[in-house]
């Protein structure tokens, strides 16, 4: 007996369970709760990161000069003690007088950029030019940031690599032109990133800054709806780190250049403070929306960023060890994209045009300055340090300090060493019965059984997609497997899209 009246009451009093699919609806509350966890745990891995480069960019204002100048000691008195091996010197402090020297140059060189020159052609462009030039410096920082650790990685092994190889490079100097040249290009670059910036602020109607805050939010575009895995997003969030922190010195320099225009005038700091403070809070909302979706779309649990800042961590102790492979400051230029030498050479020449220096007193300031820089580094390496510790701990990597399994090349995975030499890590023990790590040239033939040596901790930080597999599989099986990626193998991160070295 049909009838609209029926019909209508049927509406009106139809009932349901929502029990009955139990599992979604709880798959789906997880997935708010996940998203209102994404700003903590988000925040907590880029304070973390950003002390980080805060650190490696500290490193180059105050223990590097100190160490160029006792590798330049060592090199002065080398007669008074003889050479007692084949070294004149270390290569780590050949290293150090290699940055030391492109950061001298490429400081005289910048002294040819005229910077007010180049804020009045930026003025006197259209507001919809700037915005096409500034879209085109951001990625052209990105394609040559990807670049520049390369050139800089190539200078230091020609110039420290043994001598008895057979030679297969062009030459100290070559690669030496090429560094100064790419730190130089570099930092003209970021000048020009800083004069828009700048110019955005003092525009009248402010239309600039909003347009190019706005761009952050085509960013939500361009990367929300790809397919991401967790070595994906871990090379976002390093992105992220990276230019949330360049920005920060970006907007320092700002602050530098409109304070000096107005005598150091403080009314007109708090004039620029609201602009600053919008200018950091779209930058944070914009990683914020950013994480908290794609970790929807992607069923991303929100403790995989506890994990990724225990990768970062796992390096900086790492570096710490007795024979490390690399400098820290390197280390986090590899891991985040961030290259702190052009930076450093552009606020040094920012700071030495905008403040003048003059008489006794003023050089007693500098010389507290300096002191008090130096006092923030050790600070801060102390605090991170601490802290890194106590992630590994968290994370149970301890054990990965000591670990041969970790015997693959820092940037290549296991499955792409095939017939190529390895730098195996070793346990060995010194006079005084402290153990260290030595790093041991063993061919990969040779140690294939103990690369398919795995624990619990050899588990952690690996990409979830494909299926497991049975570890004991033959080597003719092996070939065919795609290996699976872990974190802390992965050492190049390009900072333009989503590839996966």
């Amino acid at each position: 007996d049909l009838s609209l009246l029926r019909f209508i009451s049927a509406e009106l009093t139809r009932g349901y369970f929502l029990e009955h699919n139990e599992a979604k609806y709880t798959e789906r509350r997880e997935r708010v709760y996940t998203c209102m966890r994404i700003p903590k745990e988000l925040e907590k891995l880029m304070f973390f990161g950003i002390f980080l480069c805060l650190d490696a960019f500290l490193y180059v204002f105050t223990l590097l000069p100190l160490r160029v100048f006792l590798a330049m000691f060592r090199l002065i008195t080398l007669p008074c003690y003889g050479l007692r091996d084949r070294r004149l010197l270390q290569p780590a402090q050949v290293c150090d007088m290699l940055k030391g020297v492109i950061l001298v140059i490429c400081y005289f060189m910048m002294h040819y950029v005229d910077y007010s020159m180049m804020y009045h052609l930026i003025r006197g462009q259209s507001v919809i030019k700037l915005y096409i030039i500034y879209n085109m410096l951001e990625v052209a920082d990105r394609l040559i940031s990807s670049f520049g650790q390369d050139i800089l990685d190539a200078l230091y092994w020609t110039a420290t690599e043994p001598k008895e190889r057979k030679r297969a490079h062009i030459g100290v100097i070559p690669h030496f032109f090429m560094a100064v040249l790419y730190v130089f290009l570099h930092a003209i670059l970021i000048m020009v990133q800083a004069t828009t910036l700048n110019v955005a602020f003092n525009s009248h109607n402010k239309s600039l800054l909003t347009i190019m805050m706005s761009n952050n939010f085509v960013e939500i575009k361009g990367s929300v709806f790809k397919k991401f895995e967790k070595n994906n997003l871990f090379q976002m969030s390093n992105s992220d780190i990276k230019e949330r922190f360049t920005n920060y010195v970006l907007l320092l320099i700002v602050c530098l250049r409109n304070m000096e225009q107005f005598s150091w005038n403080p009314d007109h700091f708090w004039v620029l403070f609201p602009d600053v403070c919008m200018v950091v809070a779209s930058e944070i909302a914009v990683d914020i929306v950013k994480h908290a979706f794609i970790t929807k779309f992607n069923d991303i649990t929100a403790d995989v960023y506890s994990e990724y800042r225990a990768s970062l961590a796992f390096d900086l102790v790492s570096s710490r060890q007795k024979n490390a492979y690399t400098d820290y400051s390197d280390s986090v230029s590899r891991r985040m994209g961030f290259i702190p030498l052009p930076l450093a050479v552009l606020l040094i020449r920012v700071v030495t045009s905008s403040i003048k220096v003059q008489g006794v007193l003023a050089y007693v300031c500098v010389v507290l300055f300096y002191c008090g820089l130096i006092s923030l580094k050790v600070l801060n390496s102390i605090v991170l340090l601490g802290k890194s510790c106590q992630y590994v701990k968290e994370a149970k990597m301890e054990e990965k300090l000591f670990n041969p399994v970790l015997a693959a090349t820092p940037g290549k995975p296991a499955g792409k060493q095939q017939g190529t030499f390895k730098s195996t890590q070793g346990i060995s023990t010194d006079e005084n019965g402290s153990t260290s790590v030595t790093n041991q040239p063993v061919h990969q033939k040779e140690n294939m059984p103990s690369l398919l040596v795995t624990s619990n901790s050899d588990q952690f930080l690996t990409t979830p997609d494909g299926e497991e597999k049975d570890i004991s599989q033959d080597s003719s099986e092996l070939k065919h497997r795609s290996a699976k990626k872990d974190l802390l193998e992965i050492d190049r991160f390009t900072i333009c899209g989503n590839r996966i070295d």
